[in-house]
């Protein structure tokens, strides 16, 4: 099967169901704090945040070309490391979101290309500063970044605006901070499957380098969107009602700090998790206001999910891997 044009075709209709899945996964990061604090009823954000959704993902950021070049060796990316790659983040983001755990799919597509090409190649497939410097390092920080930015940015809030008349106006202002977390979260999410699908045509031979195909990104763009228009309401429910109790103003504050990170990391080619920085942003909110505001035992069991994404991605890549390699 592998080396014809239907084997590509496989490729790219798994990539664009884990980009559907990437948005009804992921998106829920987008719109739960606007639908937690009351701003936007569900129906009104799910729709506002696909749209900006499918925009930033039309915006190419260096996040795909980490994806299809700089992670795993070009010379090891076949056609079958593609394919279980993507096995591996589908299953993990459907795993992860029956049980309502706010994962990262980003993590789960890295995870499943170095289970995948380790099983294939071996260590030497592994482009391993690529994955530290780009992967690794800012999975670590970047939650910590949102948490620090996102206390900050409460502090700061509050001090300044000590009247609590004057915080009625950030119910307007969230609906702006909604809007830039989701264009954001196009811009970086939307990036991993454009890269995924640019290196199994790579690797099938139908481009000659690694780049990104304009109707790539436009097939991105939309399964994006109509991934996030189905919604995630089960992590929705745990992101924005489990972690801190939310007002108008702690979910500007949350979505805001999430947004500098995200797109910091987009034009740096980090593709960091959405759902990390999310979450982090608004444990950083809620700790403003007083540690024993944070729901905490929520946030371990969301540390633990996070730490076993990439070598639990990994490992299903991995046994994918092997059940294929006998079938096609």
């Amino acid at each position: 099967m592998f080396g014809s044009l239907d084997s590509v075709f496989f490729i790219v209709v798994l990539a664009l169901l884990f980009d559907y899945t990437n948005g009804f996964h992921d998106a829920a990061n987008v719109v739960s704090t606007v639908i937690a604090t009351r701003v936007l009823k569900p129906l009104a954000a799910i729709i506002l945040a696909a749209f900006l959704n499918l925009l930033g993902a039309t915006q190419i950021s260096a996040v795909a070309h980490t994806i299809t070049s700089g992670l795993i060796a070009p010379a090891s990316a076949t056609q079958m490391i593609v394919l279980c790659a993507i096995v591996g983040a589908i299953f993990w983001n459907l795993l992860t979101w029956y049980f309502g755990i706010p994962s990262s799919s980003t993590y789960a597509l890295v995870g499943g290309m170095v289970g995948a090409a380790w099983v294939y190649a071996g260590t030497a497939a592994i482009l391993w500063n690529g994955l530290v410097q780009k992967v690794i390092i800012p999975m670590i920080l970047s939650p910590i970044a949102g948490f620090v930015l996102g206390l900050l940015a409460m502090k700061t809030i509050y001090f300044f605006s000590k009247n609590p008349k004057n915080l009625k106006i950030f119910a307007h202002l969230q609906i702006a901070s909604a809007s830039l977390v989701a264009l954001s979260h196009g811009l970086n999410d939307a990036q991993k499957s454009m890269g995924i699908i640019s290196l199994g045509l790579f690797a099938s031979g139908l481009i000659l380098s690694p780049y990104i195909p304009f109707w790539v990104i436009a097939s991105c763009a939309v399964m994006m969107g109509l991934g996030t228009a189905s919604g995630g309401f089960r992590i929705i429910r745990t992101v924005g009602y489990e972690i801190t109790p939310l007002q108008p103003v702690q979910g500007f504050a949350a979505e805001t700090s999430a947004s500098c990170v995200i797109l910091a990391a987009s034009f740096l080619g980090m593709p960091v998790s959405s759902t990390h920085m999310i979450v982090g942003s608004i444990t950083g909110v809620g700790a403003a206001k007083g540690m024993r505001n944070v729901r905490w035992g929520t946030g371990k069991k969301l540390i633990l999910a996070w730490i076993l994404t990439l070598p639990g991605s990994a490992l299903v890549a991995a046994l994918a891997f092997y059940v294929l390699r006998y079938i096609l």
